[in-house]
């Protein structure tokens, strides 16, 4: 097919699936945009579901778990807020200011600096972890445990690099780690866009540009035999609240976490289920909740919840893909320290 009838056809394509996902009215649209303005009551769609439509963004700068500090608090007051956002930004003004760090050969190369960061604001919640009580996750199983000690990509501080199995599934731009990760707010790259349409509830998660389309009908499942990164998934309406299933993850996928610190050999198998909340509680906030049931790697199941704010942002592609020069050059170095190991034996 010529290159013109290409872009013609992804042009029709685009047209109609925009189209379909933007069903309804101008009123619609309308809603939204007031609702991003903070004016008026929690909108409903044309054919009457709650209207969580829009661009979120949710805050990395909250811990996964409750430090020992806030052990026993939910919460924290304001002035605790105020003043911890005030020493997150002096920091960052002063990493913004410090002189560029050049890396070396045999040296850490290091990561992005400060400016690519965007962690968001730090809300007045101790944890994201909200079940089990304490805001800590709940005891491994012996699997579990022997996981953490054997899965990780970099044992001992050195990097694994046989193959490109041996590094994460974020790593390599296949998966911001599959489902419950995907969701989970990290340093930058933190927002969502939902869509909605008769019967639909479609999120394309920013990192890494992927797309959950979460029906609302009663279909079954697909076979346990099928799996993918980020499940399968079904919804279901349960008055304000948009409740969605997911089933059928791969099982490379892990629930354990932190999960990004494990290579892509294996996961939590083929047990790991989760039941997620979406609820927006006022104009401009969206409350998320996810139940993760893990029995691999957990005694029992957690709950993660935090906030999604709506952001007036444009939200961009996030090009990552797994041709990347990162991981060309992570298994050169390895094949070049093979070398010269064999050269000395």
């Amino acid at each position: 097919m010529s290159d013109q009838r290409v872009r013609l056809l992804t042009a029709f394509v685009l047209v109609f699936v925009i189209s379909g996902l933007t069903v309804g009215s101008a009123s619609a649209q309308s809603a939204v945009t007031d609702v991003a303005r903070g004016q008026g009551e929690v909108s409903h769609t044309p054919w009457g579901d709650p209207d969580i439509q829009g661009i979120w963004t949710s805050s990395g700068a909250t811990p996964f778990e409750r430090p020992n500090d806030f052990e026993g608090r939910e919460t924290l007051s304001n002035e605790e807020v105020a003043q911890i956002r005030t020493e997150a930004d002096e920091r960052s003004q002063q990493l913004l200011n410090a002189p560029a760090r050049r890396t070396q050969a045999g040296s850490n190369v290091g990561a992005y600096n400060d400016f690519w960061m965007d962690r968001g604001a730090r809300t007045n919640r101790t944890s994201m972890v909200v079940d089990p009580v304490d805001g800590r996750l709940p005891p491994l199983t012996p699997q579990g445990q022997k996981a953490r000690n054997r899965w990780l990509k970099a044992p001992g501080g050195r990097e694994l690099d046989d193959t490109w199995e041996d590094r994460h599934i974020w790593e390599r731009c296949v998966t911001r780690g599959g489902m419950p990760n995907a969701m989970f707010p990290r340093s930058y790259n933190n927002n969502m866009h939902v869509f909605q349409s008769p019967g639909y509830v479609v999120m394309l998660l920013e990192q890494v540009h992927e797309v959950r389309v979460v029906p609302l009908d009663d279909r079954p499942h697909l076979p346990e035999n099928i799996t993918q990164w980020n499940g399968d998934a079904r919804g279901y309406w349960d008055g304000d609240t948009l409740v969605v299933t997911t089933k059928n993850i791969d099982h490379r996928v892990s629930g354990l976490q932190p999960w990004s610190l494990f290579h892509s050999h294996e996961g939590s198998g083929d047990g790991l289920t989760l039941v997620e909340r979406f609820t927006r509680t006022s104009s401009g906030e969206l409350e998320y909740a996810v139940e993760v049931t893990d029995p691999q790697m957990y005694t029992r199941p957690w709950t993660v919840s935090f906030p999604f704010s709506l952001s007036s942002d444009l939200m961009f592609e996030y090009a990552c893909h797994e041709g990347n020069e990162g991981m060309v050059g992570i298994l050169a170095g390895g094949r070049a320290e093979d070398a010269e190991e064999a050269a000395t034996r």
